[in-house]
């Protein structure tokens, strides 16, 4: 399983653990993922994803899972979210 949020595209980053003594050693900041349901309006279904917190918060924010697929970017976004947005577009067009 992957570190990567399915939604943003947040991954691993490195970084530097700086001691007291300013000594340097190498590490790796790792997103906080969580597993979450989220539930399509458009679809009257739900998807369980493995997404960022601050993800989760920018979906609240916009309006739930459909108004962020909406607004986000293609590349951002993991296969399996492209193919639920592509779905609700579906939907959407034939509505």
């Amino acid at each position: 399983m992957s570190r990567v949020c399915e939604l943003s595209g947040k991954g691993p980053m490195t970084g530097n653990t700086v001691s007291h003594a300013n000594n340097k050693s190498r590490r790796r900041f790792l997103p906080n993922l969580n597993e979450v349901t989220l539930i399509s309006d458009v679809l009257g279904q739900s998807f369980q994803l493995r997404i960022s917190a601050a993800a989760l918060r920018t979906v609240d924010h916009r309006g739930g899972l459909d108004a962020f697929l909406a607004k986000s970017k293609d590349d951002e976004l993991s296969d399996k979210a492209l193919k639920i947005k592509k779905e609700i577009a579906k939907v959407q067009a034939a509505a």
